[in-house]
């Protein structure tokens, strides 16, 4: 009996490229990582990092090899974002694209991979296709998932000062933060070490180095805690984002 293999031989070949968003933050502020396309449609601009889905991986296993060949590093927190399916989205042909963002020390950056680049948040050149888009999408939702939850340390040294923290904050919520207020509310939640140890770099007093305790924070979530992570008085600041 002939068995058949070929069931889909009436549908429409289409391609599923998967494209990352991958933010960084020193102190210069928060970072996107681009790279310029080497191959047409587009060869030259500036483009999201991404990849073709191979047929013997699934979404998540592309995505996690497009962060590890363009960044040299593994393991970072990384979230689906959505899909983009625009027929004409891509010149090159009908492609569907599956965008994740993800959140890295820029400290453990392999420079040497691929030569990618980091870009300040408000100084994003215009990029191929819709990755503007996606970037603008992804910044909203970071900032949904920081209110909620921790996932700014992720953005972090192992260790950091109090200033550094609220520096980040203020970065990706687009708002200068009352620093008593600040203090406050993140040291009332209990989820920070101090270290006993002092960064000196901006100062001769120094300033103490503190790590996340995320121990503390999943008992937290055990015990009932239900409460936006962030809701701090603040002064508006304009949105990297209206750059996009």
């Amino acid at each position: 009996m002939k068995t058949e293999t070929n069931f889909y031989t009436r549908e429409q070949d289409y391609k599923v490229a998967v494209d990352c968003i991958i933010f960084g933050f020193d102190a210069e502020g928060l970072k996107l990582l681009l790279v310029k396309r080497d191959f047409d449609p587009c060869a030259g601009a500036w483009s999201l990092v991404g990849g073709f889905l191979q047929a013997n991986e699934n979404l998540d296993q592309a995505a996690e090899r497009v962060l590890k060949d363009y960044t040299g590093i593994e393991k970072v927190y990384m979230e689906q974002l959505m899909t983009f399916s625009e027929v004409n989205r891509d010149p090159g042909g009908f492609v569907v694209s599956a965008a994740y963002f993800a959140l890295m020390d820029i400290r453990n950056y392999n420079r040497q991979v691929h030569n990618a680049v980091w870009f300040p948040i408000d100084k994003v050149p215009s990029l191929i296709f819709d990755h503007n888009f996606m970037v603008k999408k992804a910044l909203g939702r970071m900032r949904r998932r920081a209110s909620n939850c921790p996932v700014g340390f992720n953005l972090l040294p192992r260790e950091f000062t109090l200033p550094f923290l609220q520096q980040l904050y203020e970065t990706i919520f687009g708002f200068e933060m009352d620093k008593r207020n600040f203090r406050k509310k993140i040291q009332s939640m209990n989820i920070l070490c101090n270290t006993g140890r002092k960064d000196h770099s901006t100062s001769k007093k120094g300033a103490f180095l503190y790590s996340f305790d995320e121990q503390k924070y999943n008992e937290m979530l055990e015990s009932g805690y239900n409460s936006n992570f962030f809701s701090i008085s603040y002064n508006k600041r304009p949105d990297p984002s209206d750059h996009m």
